[in-house]
C-alpha cells in the first residue's frame, strides 16, 4: 500500500536566518518588551509614510556624480571670475552621528528613525532624545527604504533640517 503523504516541514533544517527570525518572533510574544524597544513595532502607516518620503524626495542629497559635476563647475566659476552656484539649502541628512549632533543643536526639523536596526540599541535612545529636544520624529518601516532616499544601501535615521516655503505648510 502506498503511504499518504505527510507535512514534513517540521522536520526540515531550515536555513539560519530563519531560524534566528522564527526564534525572535517566539521571544517577543514570551517575554514583555520593555516600552523603549516596543515603540518600534508601531510604525508609520502606508499613506502617512507615502506622504512623508514624497516630501523627503524633494531635498534628497546630490548623487556622488552629481556633486562632483557641482564642484567642478563651482571652482570653474570661481577660476573665471564668477559667483559660485549657490549650494542647495535643504537637503536630508543621514548618519546617526549627524543627526544626533543635528538633534542637539535643534537644528532638525524632522527626524526619520528606522524600525528594523539590528541591533536595536544603536537607535534605541534617539526617540527620548527627540522628546527632550521637542523634535518631531517618526518610525518608519524600513532601514534600506531610508537608505534608497540618500543614496545609501541602508540609513538608520534621516533628519530633514529645513524645508522651502511651499512646503513648509506640509511639514507641519
Amino acid at each position: 500500500a502506498i503511504r499518504p503523504i505527510k507535512d514534513l516541514s517540521r522536520f526540515v533544517r531550515w536555513p539560519k536566518y530563519v531560524r534566528i527570525q522564527r526564534q525572535r518572533a517566539v521571544l517577543y510574544q514570551r517575554l514583555k518588551v520593555p516600552p523603549a524597544v516596543n515603540q518600534f513595532t508601531k510604525t508609520l502607516g502606508k499613506n502617512e509614510a507615502m506622504t512623508v518620503f514624497s516630501l523627503l524626495n524633494k531635498y534628497r542629497p546630490l548623487t556622488a556624480a552629481a556633486k562632483k559635476q557641482r564642484v567642478k563647475e563651482a571652482a570653474a566659476a570661481a577660476a573665471s571670475g564668477g559667483s559660485a552656484p549657490a549650494k542647495a539649502a535643504n537637503q536630508v541628512k543621514f548618519g546617526l552621528k549627524h543627526v544626533t549632533t543635528l538633534i542637539e543643536e535643534k537644528k532638525a526639523q524632522l527626524v526619520l528613525i528606522a524600525c528594523d536596526v539590528d541591533p536595536i540599541e544603536l537607535v534605541m535612545w534617539v526617540p527620548a532624545l527627540c522628546r527632550k529636544m521637542d523634535v518631531p520624529f517618526m518610525i518608519v518601516k524600513d532601514k534600506a527604504r531610508l537608505g534608497a532616499l540618500v543614496h545609501q544601501k541602508t540609513a538608520a535615521v534621516v533628519a530633514l533640517t529645513g524645508v522651502d516655503k511651499e512646503d513648509s505648510k506640509q511639514l507641519d
